[in-house]
């Protein structure tokens, strides 16, 4: 399903990512964790050619970018095909309804007729419990909601993975739940799924692995279980020690 190979990216001289290996397996659930500056969402970002890094494969189903070789603007298209994304800030348009939202990949990017994408859209939004906030505008609606249009845009495009950038971190504490409970309902679903976060109890949750990042490298990986309770790693330990 996703493949990364010795993946790296600079900005500059700071060498943010330094040979990132992940697989993931359709149907699965990869969660990263890590301090700030770690690298988790440049590696999110680079998973969907939002940032080009200078070397390395990745590779999702059938689209490939070897980016030893400047990628064409086929291969890019491509790969971002493969995907969702959801943004810790949402990144609505302030001017479309919540239907409009979702429906506008729907019909710039699917070619889909306004009548069906409206109707993608409506069944979307009761998917993830906002049926009756179809019209009304971002101003108009919590950042819990907010972001589950945000899901439900990203699902429009029937994407084989979701992105999921540190998806509650913009939101009030009582609101984190609503869309915690959006992603659960997803990974029940069978959604491959790699999920930047925080949330350490979601991760234990939902999560099939689990990445620690730190300093651009993945320093430790397993299941929730050995990651937060067994760490291996002293760099591990003291990450988790800080957050009880």
């Amino acid at each position: 399903m996703l493949s990364v190979k010795d993946l790296h990216i600079q900005f500059g001289d700071l060498h943010v990512l330094k040979g990132i290996d992940l697989e993931v397996e359709k149907g699965k659930v990869i969660v990263i964790v890590g301090p700030s500056g770690s690298g988790k969402t440049t590696l999110l970002r680079c998973l969907n050619a939002l940032e080009i890094p200078n070397e390395g494969i990745v590779e999702i189903n059938d689209a490939k970018v070897e980016y030893q070789n400047k990628p064409s603007k086929k291969e890019i298209i491509a790969l971002r095909q493969q995907t969702g994304m959801v943004f810790q800030n949402y990144n609505l348009f302030p001017h479309f309804t919540a239907a409009q939202n979702v429906m506008e990949g729907l019909v710039t990017v699917k070619k889909i007729n306004k009548k069906r994408a409206r109707e993608i859209a409506e069944s979307l939004l009761a998917k993830v419990g906002l049926t009756e906030k179809a019209d009304d505008y971002p101003y108009q609606l919590s950042g819990g909601q907010q972001q589950r249009v945000g899901i439900a845009r990203a699902l429009g495009l029937d994407p084989h993975l979701i992105l999921f950038d540190e998806a509650t971190s913009a939101l009030d504490p009582e609101l984190v739940g609503e869309v915690l409970k959006v992603m659960k309902q997803l990974a029940d679903e069978g959604m491959t799924m790699v999920v930047v976060t925080h949330e350490m109890k979601f991760a234990e949750d939902v999560a099939d692995e689990v990445l620690f990042m730190d300093e651009g490298v993945v320093v430790e990986r397993g299941t929730p279980q050995d990651v937060f309770h067994h760490p291996k790693e002293e760099r591990t330990q003291q990450f988790l020690n800080k957050l009880q």
